[in-house]
This record gives C-alpha cells, sequence and structure tokens, in this order.
C-alpha cells in the first residue's frame, strides 16, 4: 500500500512562486484557546485531509510539542502515513472500515471505530489470530445517518464490547450534524440519546470508556457536550464552522496562500481574456497573470468573481479560471513581475480569507482549505525558529 504523497514540488531547491505559508505559532495559540475552553476535557487535534491543508506531518509535530495525546483522522492511508514519517502519537481512524484492512491497523497500531456488532467481531478476531490487543472506539449514530450504530440499538454493541478479550474498549463517541447552526434543537436532541445510550455503564455501575462527541462547532456552542475529549478540526485552524456559530474561542487563520506575477501586458479594449473569451473590457487595461488555478485547487468556479490583493488593493480575476494560471485586471496600476500576490491574507488594510474564496466558489471553507493541492509548496513560520 503506497503512503499518500503529502509533500511539497521542489527541484534543486527551486520552489513555485505560489504557496502557502502556514504560522506555526497561529496554531498553538488555536490549540490553547480551546484547550483552555474546554478543560478538563483534553484536546484531539484532527488532522485529516493533509491538516486541512496545513500539512498533516509538520502540524502533527507542532501538536506534538504542544502536549496534545491523540490524534483523528478520516481513513487508514492517512495513519499509516503519520507513523511512516515517525508521528508515534495514538491516532484514532474516525471512517469505516473493511475487515480486510483490520491487520493494517493492528500492525501500524491505529485505534479503530467498530460501528456494529459484526465490525467489532471482525477486530476481535483479527487481534486474536495475531496475538495482540486491539484498541477500539464504539461509534454511536444518534442522528447523523452516516456510520455508527444507531442509538436505539446501541446496547446490543455495547454488551458485545463487554465480552471481547483482545479488544479494549478505549472510547465511545457520537458526532453532531447541525452543531454549527443557530437552532441548536437537533443538537441538544442528539446529545441527549448519547447521554441515555452512556446510562448503559451507570446501569451496570461500570465505568465509561473515554466519551467523546464534539466538533469545532459544539466546542463553540455546545460546551455541556465536552465530555472528556473534543475533536476540533477547521476551528483549529483558525476558521468558524459557519457564520451562525457563535465566537466564543477566539481564534485566528494560520494559513495564508500567496503567489507572484509572472506575466505583464497591455490588453486592448475589445480583446476577450481567457478560455470561452468570458470577459473583455471596453478601455484599454493592464493586465498581470499569475501562476496558480483549479489545478492547485483555485476553484475555477470564482472565475471573474475572485479578487487577489497586489500592492495592499485589491484586484479582479478575469476570465476563466484555468488549471494553472489566472488573469488579473489592474486596469491603469502598475505591477512588475515577481511582486507579491495574495491570494488568501493581508496586505495592510486589505483582506482575503478562505470565507470570501467560498463564497466567491458557493461552497463552504472547508472545502476551500482541504483542495489546495499538495503540488503547492508548504513554508511553516514558527516565530522561535526566525
Amino acid at each position: 500500500m503506497q503512503p499518500i504523497n503529502h509533500a511539497t514540488i521542489t527541484t534543486s531547491g527551486v520552489v513555485r512562486p505560489t504557496l502557502v505559508e502556514v504560522n506555526l505559532d497561529r496554531l498553538e495559540e488555536n490549540y490553547r484557546a480551546i484547550q483552555a475552553k474546554v478543560a478538563p476535557a483534553k484536546v484531539m487535534p484532527i488532522l485529516k485531509a493533509n491538516a486541512y491543508g496545513h500539512g498533516m506531518v509538520e502540524v502533527a509535530k507542532k501538536m506534538v510539542s504542544l502536549g496534545a495525546e491523540y490524534f483523528g483522522v478520516a481513513v487508514l492511508e492517512e495513519g499509516i502515513f503519520l507513523r511512516e514519517q515517525g508521528i508515534q502519537t495514538p491516532v484514532l481512524v474516525l471512517g469505516g472500515i473493511l475487515g480486510n484492512q483490520v491487520p493494517l491497523f493492528l500492525k501500524y497500531g491505529l485505534t479503530l471505530t467498530a460501528s456494529s456488532v459484526e465490525k467489532l467481531d471482525q477486530v476481535e478476531q483479527a487481534a486474536q489470530a495475531l496475538g495482540v490487543e486491539a484498541k477500539v472506539h464504539l461509534k454511536i449514530d444518534t442522528g447523523m445517518e452516516r456510520i455508527g450504530v444507531h442509538y436505539y440499538n446501541a446496547e446490543s454493541l455495547l454488551d458485545a464490547s463487554l465480552k471481547c478479550k483482545h479488544v479494549q474498549i478505549e472510547g465511545i463517541f457520537s458526532h453532531f450534524a447541525n452543531a454549527d447552526a443557530a437552532d441548536l434543537t437537533h443538537a441538544r436532541l442528539q446529545l441527549e440519546r448519547f447521554h441515555e445510550v452512556l446510562r448503559f455503564y451507570e446501569r451496570r455501575s461500570l465505568p465509561a470508556p473515554t466519551r467523546h462527541m464534539a466538533n469545532s462547532a459544539a466546542i463553540l456552542q455546545l460546551p455541556e457536550s465536552s465530555f472528556d475529549l473534543v475533536r476540533p478540526g477547521i476551528l483549529l485552524y483558525g476558521v468558524y464552522p459557519s457564520p451562525e456559530c457563535q465566537p466564543s474561542v477566539q481564534v485566528q487563520p494560520a494559513l495564508s496562500w500567496k503567489s507572484h506575477v509572472v506575466y505583464f501586458k497591455v490588453v486592448l479594449p475589445g480583446h476577450p481574456v481567457g478560455y470561452g473569451s468570458t470577459w473583455e473590457s471596453d478601455h484599454m487595461v493592464r493586465m498581470v497573470t499569475i501562476p496558480v488555478g483549479y489545478g492547485d485547487g483555485y476553484f475555477r468556479s470564482m472565475s471573474n468573481k475572485a479578487q487577489v490583493i497586489i500592492h495592499g488593493k485589491k484586484y479582479p480575476v478575469v476570465g476563466r479560471i484555468a488549471m494553472d494560471q489566472i488573469m488579473v485586471n489592474i486596469e491603469w496600476d502598475s505591477a512588475y513581475n515577481d511582486d507579491p500576490v495574495i491570494l488568501i491574507g493581508s496586505d495592510g488594510e486589505q483582506v482575503i480569507t478562505c470565507e470570501d474564496l467560498a463564497a466567491w466558489a458557493g461552497t463552504i471553507p472547508y472545502e476551500i482549505l482541504t483542495n489546495i493541492n499538495t503540488r503547492v509548496p508548504r513554508l511553516y513560520i514558527e516565530t522561535s525558529h526566525l
């Protein structure tokens, strides 16, 4: 099985003029702010999808230095990748599993999610065959209808878990569907359903395994759902889950996306720009080309909507966004080859956020961050290393 490649593309030390900067100091501030909010619960940083575009390995190393005791990822391959990069911190794979994957979980010391009696049996049998003890978290579906045993059928899974001899039931968890909404009625219903499942342990005078349910939105809006552990994803990276969320934890974006001007030209009136000739000016303008496109994750749906910052001023992206390049109309202002361009970030008083890109693309900030392609180099900034 090949590990996921999160490396940046470099040749002889030369890096693309388009890159992402990740501020590790910001990540630390965000982590500590979340930690303070949820104490005494512990914090499980979520590193799936290349740490929301920030770079899985470097973010993991930073979180290890801050004392993070557990990581969460979505799929087996992400867990294997962390192990192969030397990360030994416990890793919970939150997604569904297939029976033939179980030996790999055990080989790499990864924690499994068991969402049914059948899945739990598969883990038990594999652990017995290999002569090891598997670590498992039980997944309860309280209203997401994705993976997990339904809350009203959960007792059979919990009963089965007590009989396992080669499985350590380390945790039990659920996931909110609507914790990022202004109306938290459904989220509170899910929380009550999870409480009812947990009463299984109370009725038997048994200690419950580690309980966790709170995602980024619930950390902000449902502090009563913190339990023993919380799972911040996008909040850790300094972005709020939705405009409806109360910003009860102060965080700042850790990621900036930058490029440079690689070409300058004057475009005459009536000369359309780009594929499909979707934009043209009725007067002479100056145009610059920037080496970024939808092949990097700069969404084509932002064509004729997006803006960039050059020299502290916003300018429109015009014409269709291509796979590797965009064109920017600077009217009759000046810009030169190698001048810096801000795609996400700030310059002076001007700011472009991933929320701005999401609005232009008709999507959500999560998709903007996780779609920044791995051919875009990541540069990590940390004050202590300057």
